[in-house]
């Protein structure tokens, strides 16, 4: 399964590079003003980029649950949980900031660090919800 979400994170990410420079992009933006639709697009490529980082087992009834809780190993241990959110984020950071950088070289856009603000923004704010669920799902987090 992790498969599947590992090559639907670059099919996404390369999507924001190749639509920078579309026409989609510019009549967009008239219902954009103020670039909102970052929050959301990072915040979905932050999502699926997690599903494909941490290893979850999820139980027929469709809950997410741990196989071991006590083996310190367990990539699905919540003490664990820093290293896949954080390489995560820091994988849509990167992509955020170099789609600025690219969209520098696009005729018609400009690169914008209220943009990356606005990345970011969605970016921790789907690490947020991702962690909230998965502690509701688990209730190993003290």
């Amino acid at each position: 399964m992790r498969i599947i979400f590992s090559i639907l994170s670059i099919a996404y990410a390369t999507g924001i590079f190749l639509f920078a420079d579309s026409s989609m992009v510019s009549d967009l933006s008239k219902f954009n003003p103020y670039s909102l639709l970052h929050i959301p697009l990072y915040g979905i490529l932050t999502f699926l980029l997690v599903l494909s980082l941490m290893p979850l087992k999820f139980n027929p009834s469709g809950s997410i649950n741990p196989s071991n809780p006590t083996n310190s190993n367990n990539p699905t241990d919540p003490s664990n949980w820093k290293i896949y959110f954080s390489l995560s984020g820091g994988i849509a950071s990167i992509i955020a900031i170099a789609d600025e950088i690219h969209q520098v070289y696009v005729p018609g856009r400009d690169g914008s660090v209220k943009d990356v603000l606005l990345d970011m923004m969605g970016i921790s704010l789907a690490l947020f919800l991702i962690f909230r669920f998965l502690k509701t799902q688990t209730s190993l987090i003290r």
